[in-house]
């Protein structure tokens, strides 16, 4: 089924729209996207979802299916015929200023700004957030179980667990932007071109008679690619089975029990037999505090194979990104509401840097202010609704996000109560903030 990308959003974003268009607003406005917080244990995002987002802003129509559907809604029933044919003749002609994909951003910061007439910048709001927030907050748990990992190998194995296969197909890409080696997705893979990685499950080895069947019936047939599961029956015994195959056994996977003392009595088993290229690969409810133990205990464990505690990032499942207006017609705008207030003007984020490099703090200030020291990372991708330049390939934006968590001081990596990264606003923006505050308050002063 083809992407209904016009009806993808909340019914709210279109009633607005057919509001604004009937009282014929049609001034530029300007929305940010942004988190107010970030989760338990998190000191730092890694930016992700951009590709899908210029994508939709390319793609976004409204069909005549989807028109037709519009218009026998209720709600719509004295909404002037106009509207419609606006719908048909939808595209986005708007701005887009976006921290590139691996950039690692903190709270507050605007990931994405959107400039364009209003109806264009209001409908995009639902698309945008579910695209942004999703795939930052899988890249951002994926850069920390990587981190945890030392070096070791992580695979993406969460397809089976996600809230459907359209997450799935993300979360593979956006753990790959995080650090990950690979997926077991394939659809992914065909996609994103992700290298694909798979065992065998435990039916595999109960559809045979004999364990040791099952292992040389896999290995007859992927002779270069057999990494066997040993934990069906009984894990050691299984292993001392394994090596019956010989120095071409690629691998072999744990998935339950102490893994951490099974990897070790494994090991030895394998090199007792001359099987010391032979790697072992863990499985089973893995996240980046049980790596971490494992490995600070000595488990000779080559990589991790982790799935629902990646793919649906389970101890913090949701990303708490807004998307806010900042100025309309050129006029500053601004939240109040308690807990929900937020900062007006078109935003730039300028970071500075140690002299060895590393990160050292963050600016927010107004877009257009006297140039603030450091790097703005906030960068123009679409003018006038077409792309600037084409954006880097999935590989690319992978070794940028690993070069910009080598960046990023140790501190702000703990994976408990980790450093609060430095993040201020200009004295400009601070400034012009608190004299429209003022205005306000005179405003209401003078109604009441």
């Amino acid at each position: 089924m083809n992407r209904m990308y016009g009806i993808a959003t909340d019914l709210y974003q279109l009633t607005m729209a057919a509001g604004y268009h009937a009282h014929h607003r049609t001034e530029k406005a300007s929305f940010e996207l942004f988190a107010r917080r970030l989760p338990p244990n998190r000191s730092y995002l890694v930016i992700a979802g951009l590709e899908q987002a210029v994508e939709y802003l390319r793609n976004l129509r409204f069909s005549e299916e989807e028109i037709a559907f519009l218009q026998s809604l209720p709600v719509f029933a004295h909404v002037p015929r106009d509207f419609f044919a606006y719908l048909r003749d939808f595209r986005f002609s708007g701005d887009v200023w976006a921290m590139p994909e691996g950039t690692i951003a903190f709270a507050g910061e605007p990931f994405l700004r959107i400039t364009a007439p209003l109806i264009e910048a209001q409908i995009l709001e639902t698309y945008l957030l579910a695209t942004i927030n999703f795939q930052t907050l899988i890249a951002s748990k994926a850069a920390r179980i990587v981190d945890a990992a030392q070096g070791k190998d992580i695979i993406e194995f969460g397809a089976r667990r996600a809230h459907g296969m359209d997450a799935a197909l993300y979360a593979a890409r956006s753990a790959f932007i995080g650090g990950c080696i690979g997926t077991s997705n394939v659809e992914a893979a065909m996609r994103f071109g992700i290298p694909v990685y798979g065992t065998a499950a435990h039916s595999w080895i109960m559809s045979f008679e004999r364990e040791a069947n099952a292992f040389r019936a896999f290995h007859k047939i992927f002779p270069e690619h057999t990494t066997l599961l040993l934990d069906t029956y009984d894990t050691l015994a299984a292993a001392k089975l394994a090596t019956e195959i010989g120095p071409s056994l690629r691998g072999v996977r744990l998935d339950s029990g102490d893994l951490c003392e099974l990897s070790k009595q494994v090991r030895a088993i394998l090199d007792q037999a001359g099987l010391q290229k032979t790697k072992i690969m863990v499985s089973g409810d893995l996240e980046e505090f049980k790596i971490a133990a494992m490995l600070a205990q000595g488990a000779p464990i080559d990589s991790f194979g982790v799935g629902t505690e990646l793919s649906t990032s389970r101890d913090d499942p949701a990303l708490g990104g807004v998307y806010k207006l900042v100025e309309l017609n050129g006029q500053p705008k601004m939240k109040l509401s308690q807990d929900k207030a937020t900062y007006p003007y078109c935003k730039q984020v300028w970071r500075q840097y140690a002299d060895d490099g590393s990160f050292l703090g963050d600016t927010i200030g107004i877009a257009n202010e006297n140039p603030v020291d450091g790097e703005a990372l906030l960068k123009p991708a679409m003018r006038n609704g077409e792309l600037i330049a084409p954006l880097p390939s999935l590989a690319e934006t992978q070794a940028y996000a690993r070069q910009q968590l080598q960046r990023l001081p140790e501190i702000y990596k703990a994976l408990k109560q980790p450093a609060a990264y430095p993040v201020r606003y200009s004295a400009e923006l601070e400034g012009r903030r608190q004299a429209l505050l003022k205005t306000v308050a005179k405003s209401k002063s003078q109604i009441n």
